[in-house]
C-alpha cells in the first residue's frame, strides 16, 4: 500500500512539474516576488506606449504570484490588466479585473493598492457618470492625503480635474490640474508632469487663450516624445492641429495632424483616429478644399455610427458588470454575514461547553455525598435478597407455564403446517383447472358454454375446502381436514 502511495506522490509531482514546464511564456523566469514585481512595474510603464504588451506582460506576473501565492502581486497584475483593457476601450473586461484587484487589496488591508483601483475604477465612468467617477476619484484622494502618499495624490487632483473639465466647470478643473501639476514636479514624475502640461493646455484652449494653451501643450509634446509617451503625442497632436487650424496656419495643422495620425496609429487607438478623422475635415473645410473635406466627412459618419454602436456596447457591458459584481458583494456580505453567524454559535457552544464542565463538577460533588447515602442502601439490600427468594419461586412457575405454552405453539404450528400443505394440493389444483378453462376462453378455443360445468365444478371445490378448513378453524375436536 505505501509503494502504491509513494508512485501516485511521484506521478502528481511530474505531472505539476511537466504542466509548469510547458508554459512557454514562463520559460527563463525566475518564480519570485522580485520577478513579480518587475514584471507589474514594466506592464505598467507600457500602458501607454503598447496596451496590448502591457496586458500579456501582466498576465505573466499574475501567473507567476499565483504560483507561490503572491496575493500583492496578483492584486497589482490584475489592476494592470485592467488598464492595458482600459486603453484598448474594452471597459467591461477591465472593470472585471479592477474589481479582482480591489477585493485582494482590501482581504490584504493594503489602502494604497485600494486607492490606486479607485482611480482607474473613476476613469471607467468618467466617460458616463461623472458623479459616479467623482465618487471614486475622492475615495482615493481621501487615502492618499491620510497615508501622505504624494505621486497617488498628484493623480487624484489630476483625475478629478479631468472629471470637473467634462463637466465644463474649467476654474475647478484648472485649480485641481496645478494642485497635481505641483506634486509631479516635486517627485519628478514625467508622465504626471506631461499630463499637467496637457490638461492644462487644453483648458487654455477652451478658454480662448490660444497662446498659453499653444506654449503649454508645445511642452508636453515635447516631454511626451522624450519619455515616449506615444499615446499622449497622439492626443497633444489633436489639440495643436485644432489650435492651428484656428491660427489658419494649415501647414502647421496638417504636420500635427500627420505626425499624431502616425503615433495613434502606432498604438492602435481607434478613438484618436476617428477624432483625426474628423480633423482632417476640419481641415480641409477651412483650406475650402471641398473634395476633400466631403471624403472625411463620409469617413466621420461611417466612423461614427460604428464607434456609437461600440461606445453604447461598451456601456451597456459596463453598467452589466457593474450590477452582477453589486451581485456577488451582496452575496459575498450575505456569506461574511453566516460566517458571523457560525462564529456566534460557536461562542454558544463554547459557553455550553464550560456550563457542562460545571456541571460534571457538581455531579462530582454529589457523588461524594452519595457515599453517604450508600450505606443506607446496604441496609435495604438485606431485604432485597429476602425478596430474591420469592422472586425464585416465581421465576419456576413461569418455566412450568411456559413449557405448557410451548407444548401448545408445537400443536398449533403442526396444524398450520397441515393447513398450508392442503391449501398447496387441495385448492391450488381447481385454480389451476379454473385457470387454464378461461384462457381457453379467451383465446376463443370452446365457447364459454361448454366449460361452465367444469367451471362452476371447480368453484364448488374451492369452497367445498374453504368450508372444511373453517370447520376445522371453529371446532377444537376436528384434527384433520378431509383430503381427496
Amino acid at each position: 500500500m505505501r509503494y502504491y502511495l509513494m508512485l501516485l506522490l511521484c506521478l502528481g509531482l511530474h505531472a505539476a512539474s511537466y504542466a509548469f514546464q510547458q508554459d512557454d511564456s514562463l520559460l527563463g523566469l525566475k518564480k519570485d516576488t522580485n520577478t513579480v514585481d518587475e514584471l507589474n512595474e514594466q506592464a505598467y510603464k507600457n500602458r501607454l506606449t503598447d496596451p496590448e504588451q502591457s496586458i500579456n506582460t501582466a498576465k505573466k506576473a499574475e501567473k507567476i504570484a499565483s504560483l507561490i501565492h503572491y496575493k500583492s502581486g496578483m492584486a497589482e497584475s490584475n489592476r494592470v490588466q485592467g488598464i492595458g483593457y482600459y486603453y484598448l476601450n474594452q471597459r467591461d473586461t477591465a472593470l472585471n479585473r479592477y474589481l479582482i484587484s480591489l477585493n485582494l487589496y482590501k482581504k490584504l488591508g493594503d489602502k494604497l493598492g485600494e486607492a490606486k483601483v479607485s482611480n482607474n475604477i473613476g476613469n471607467l465612468w468618467l466617460d458616463i457618470d461623472y458623479d459616479k467617477a467623482l465618487s471614486y476619484y475622492k475615495n482615493s484622494l481621501k487615502i492618499a492625503e491620510k497615508y501622505g502618499i504624494k505621486d497617488l495624490l498628484a493623480g487624484s487632483y489630476l483625475n478629478i480635474g479631468n472629471t470637473y473639465f467634462r463637466k465644463k466647470n474649467y476654474s475647478v478643473a484648472l485649480e485641481n490640474y496645478q494642485k497635481s501639476s505641483t506634486i509631479f514636479n516635486k517627485i519628478g514624475n514625467p508622465i504626471g508632469i506631461t499630463q499637467s502640461l496637457q490638461n492644462r493646455g487644453v483648458i487654455f484652449f477652451s478658454l480662448n487663450k490660444v497662446q498659453e494653451a499653444k506654449k503649454l501643450l508645445l511642452q508636453a509634446n515635447q516631454k511626451a516624445k522624450e519619455f515616449e509617451l506615444n499615446s499622449s503625442v497622439a492626443s497633444i497632436d489633436l489639440t495643436l492641429t485644432s489650435i492651428y487650424i484656428s491660427d489658419k496656419n494649415f501647414k502647421k495643422a496638417e504636420e500635427f495632424l500627420n505626425e499624431g495620425i502616425a503615433f495613434a496609429k502606432l498604438v492602435n487607438d481607434e478613438k484618436r483616429l476617428y477624432d483625426y478623422t474628423f480633423e482632417s475635415y476640419e481641415l480641409e473645410a477651412k483650406r475650402k478644399n471641398y473634395e476633400k473635406a466631403l471624403y472625411y466627412l463620409k469617413e466621420v459618419h461611417d466612423l461614427d455610427s460604428v464607434n456609437y454602436k461600440k461606445n453604447t456596447a461598451s456601456n451597456i457591458n459596463l453598467i452589466q458588470e457593474t450590477l452582477k459584481q453589486q451581485q456577488i458583494q451582496k452575496e459575498n456580505e450575505l456569506t461574511i454575514a453566516k460566517q458571523r453567524n457560525t462564529k456566534t454559535l460557536f461562542i454558544a457552544s463554547s459557553i455550553v461547553t464550560l456550563l457542562s464542565i460545571i456541571l460534571v463538577v457538581i455531579l462530582i460533588k454529589n457523588n461524594r455525598k452519595s457515599k453517604e447515602s450508600n450505606r443506607v442502601l446496604s441496609a435495604l439490600n438485606e431485604e432485597v435478597l429476602r425478596q430474591k427468594a420469592n422472586v425464585d419461586k416465581i421465576n419456576q412457575r413461569l418455566e412450568d407455564i411456559i413449557t405448557e405454552r410451548t407444548k401448545d405453539l408445537i400443536y398449533k404450528n403442526q396444524k398450520l403446517s397441515e393447513y398450508s400443505s392442503h391449501l398447496s394440493h387441495q385448492i391450488r389444483g381447481p385454480v389451476a383447472t379454473l385457470k387454464g378453462l378461461v384462457m381457453l376462453v379467451q383465446q376463443n378455443i370452446v365457447e364459454s358454454n361448454e366449460v361452465i360445468p367444469q367451471m362452476k365444478k371447480c368453484v364448488d371445490d374451492i369452497d367445498e375446502q374453504i368450508m372444511d378448513i373453517n370447520q376445522v378453524l371453529h371446532d377444537p375436536t376436528r384434527l384433520h381436514l378431509h383430503k381427496k
